[in-house]
């Protein structure tokens, strides 16, 4: 086996290919688009073109896509050969600028929200040269937007890059009033932690519900849970480490920096973190790791699941999402030093963050927001459905210092004395980490953590660099018009903080009378579910900022909103309709055919002995009966329910009958499938138990 350092990224067309596969000036110039967004000469992108073929040739590639991400969730890819003919019938490897550039695939069936018409199938993919292109099997991957013929972004790229743009804007505008002139070039950095679930594909071959909809919608509480802790950090099992091996190796020769891996909290759930990395280039490899993960994990003879909620009664499955503001000079600009209450620029970006934070709460509730999410969010293993920010005690005390005008005391570093000489002394950090929090403060970054397991980031990361965008454009327009630099600065920070500390909340965001306190007294959101929420990507505040940082058009704000809510909707039909499927024929059938045979054993007994009651054969069957007729007739209501829905006058009308109605009458059928596992002989139960699923790999 190969060291690391000699395959990582051996599969991409990366900053070392480009320099060692072009000219100088074409590589001076390329470089200058993607780190300073300069426009793209087309004649170079013929040579970069031919040298990209060229390389993906000699790594055994024959196609090219333009590989993008449509509003389905997951990515696209249409595979063209290089082959063209040549006079004397054979054929030439070719690929052109024009080609690396702009691709057409047929954009009608892909979700547009009303933007275009079925019949208007042309839509455009735009070369991203700041995502390296790849090698996926035999085919060159080039990373690319989406967009309509008119125009409009039909993807999660386009905006995200959008808001990064808005956001370099905006932080140079601040950093040069802070007399730095020497930074080209702002951007956010992002580590996402991929959370995930594996069982057997036997187990997965016996479960329609989690193969149609990627979580079980029946399954009664296991003997064993999450109850003892001690999956949490445990010993990897083997064959679980021989997937994790063969997972980094391939995300490794993909470029993509997996560092941490480990087993979470719920039996079979495990966790996958990377090395930060820009935005733009973490969404990416984000949606790559989901891809690679779910390849791997078949040739082991497993299935990666990748669903917020999987299993209920144990923890669902998050995407905490690290992001951190740093200049191309290195500078991480939320970092606060070693003396914050002095830093004047580092308070003014977090100040940026806690107001955009107060301000566009529901943004960043909603971007998170799906059906699977709804599962997650607030169930003692995820944030609450109330956006906050955890800060930890020392900014606390030097924001609460700013705001009263008064001496800031400082913080005590505190040694830590584990009673043992051997073991190594060492500072105690000044502040505790806060797992509970959705935004919490972690040394240099924030992690966000309400992001569901299967979620693009994209949708967060655009929300949140926009909303801080904002922030810094009020914070820009007033320090360049002030007179006194210094005291309007110091004035703006205190107001900020006076403002906004509302949602700043350093407690344990789990308590119950936490939402009580932050909606009653403090006046924020709840939006417990995605009905709830995505409607207010319309509100005029919001619609007004996105539109003014040129992030989304009004028109694409409607159909985004749109095609949320229809994937919403549509997700719950298809596990309301599984449900009824299981249940007729499978779930109904196995316990009348258990109830028979006990009606045998019964039977049998008292032609033995006629003066036997039968007691127990007698209960278990009147048992399932009754359980029988409540599924029969849960069964019904849903489906009655499911019939209701489609008089709604519109989505959003739709996605609350469907919160309101369809969502009970599935709990509720639910309810009786359950029990009825738990009263059934385990040679008559149609699918593998919790039990089963949770530990059958060893």
């Amino acid at each position: 086996m190969k060291n690391v350092s000699e395959y990582f990224g051996c599969l991409v067309f990366d900053d070392r290919v480009m320099k060692a596969n072009l000219s100088a000036k074409v590589y001076r110039s390329l470089r200058k688009t993607i780190d300073e967004g300069a426009k793209l000469d087309e004649r170079v992108a013929d040579t970069v073109a031919e040298a990209m073929k060229e390389w993906a040739v000699a790594h055994g590639a024959t196609h090219y896509t333009h590989w993008f991400q449509p509003l389905t969730g997951i990515t696209a890819e249409k595979h063209d050969s290089f082959i063209s003919p040549s006079p004397d019938g054979g054929v030439i490897m070719e690929f052109s600028g024009k080609e690396l550039i702009k691709g057409e695939p047929d954009a009608s069936s892909f979700p547009s929200g009303g933007l275009r018409a079925t019949f208007e199938a042309r839509g455009y993919t735009a070369w991203d040269p700041t995502s390296y292109a790849f090698i996926k099997g035999k085919t060159l991957c080039i990373p690319t937007a989406f967009c309509s013929y008119g125009g409009e972004a039909l993807d999660k790229k386009t905006p995200l890059l959008r808001s990064m743009k808005a956001l370099n804007k905006q932080a140079l505008r601040i950093l040069r009033l802070f007399g730095n002139q020497d930074v080209k070039c702002v951007h956010t950095s992002v580590g996402p932690e991929q959370e995930y679930f594996l069982i057997t594909k036997e187990m997965y071959d016996q479960r329609k519900d989690i193969q149609f909809t990627g979580r079980t919608l029946f399954g009664a509480k296991p003997p064993k849970g999450q109850e003892m802790d001690d999956h949490y950090f445990g010993v990897i099992k083997p064959r679980v480490e021989a997937y994790m091996e063969e997972l980094n190796q391939e995300l490794w020769k993909l470029g993509i920096l997996a560092k941490t891996q480990h087993n979470e909290v719920a039996p079979a759930q495990h966790e996958l973190a990377p090395v930060y990395t820009t935005t733009n280039i973490a969404t990416d490899h984000n949606q790559l790791t989901m891809e690679i993960m779910q390849k791997v994990a078949a040739k082991h003879g497993l299935v990666c699941l990748l669903h917020e909620k999987p299993f209920a009664g144990v923890n669902g499955s998050g995407k905490h999402n690290n992001w951190s503001l740093a200049t191309d000079t290195g500078v991480n600009l939320l970092s606060p030093g070693e003396t914050p209450y002095e830093n004047a620029q580092f308070l003014l970006f977090l100040c940026a963050v806690i107001k955009a934070v107060d301000d566009y709460q529901d943004l960043l509730r909603l971007s998170v927001a799906t059906a699977g999410n709804d599962h997650r969010l607030g169930a003692n293993e995820a944030p609450p459905a109330v956006v906050s920010m955890f800060l930890g005690d020392e900014l606390n005390g030097v924001l609460e210092a700013i705001e009263k005008d008064i001496p800031y005391a400082g913080t005590q570093k505190t040694q830590m004395k584990l009673g043992v000489d051997v073991l190594p002394k060492f500072n105690r950090d000044t502040t505790d980490r806060n797992r509970t929090s959705p935004f919490a403060f972690t040394g240099n970054k924030f992690e966000f953590r309400m992001l569901g397991s299967s979620n693009s980031i994209a949708c967060a990361n655009m929300m949140l660099n926009s909303a801080v965008a904002e922030s810094l454009k009020i914070y820009a327009d007033r320090l360049e018009k002030a007179e006194n630099f210094e005291d309007t600065l110091h004035e703006m920070i205190r107001k900020t903080i006076k403002d906004h500390k509302r949602i700043i909340f350093n407690g344990n965001g789990y308590d119950n009378t936490w939402i009580q306190e932050a909606t009653e007294k403090r006046g924020l959101k709840n939006y417990p579910t995605t009905p709830d929420c995505m409607p207010h990507l319309l509100d005029e505040k919001n619609v007004k900022m996105l539109t003014s940082h040129k992030v989304f058009s009004e028109a694409e704000l409607h159909s985004r909103c749109e095609i949320m809510l229809d994937n919403y909707c549509k997700t719950i039909v298809i596990e309301a309709n599984t449900m009824v499927d299981m249940v007729k024929k499978e779930i109904i059938p196995a316990v009348e055919t258990y109830a028979m045979e006990l009606a045998k054993t019964s039977a049998a007994k008292k032609a033995v002995d006629s003066t036997l009651s039968c007691s127990y054969e007698t209960g278990m069957i009147r048992k399932l009966s009754t359980l029988t007729d409540q599924m029969a007739i849960r069964t019904d209501a849903l489906e009655n329910a499911l019939i209701m829905i489609q008089d709604a006058s519109d989505i959003v009308d739709e996605s609350c009958r469907i919160r309101d109605v369809v969502l009970n009458r599935m709990s509720e059928l639910r309810v009786a499938c359950d029990e009825a596992e738990t009263v059934t002989a385990k040679k008559y139960w149609p699918f593998p138990t919790y039990g089963e699923l949770l530990f059958s790999v060893r």
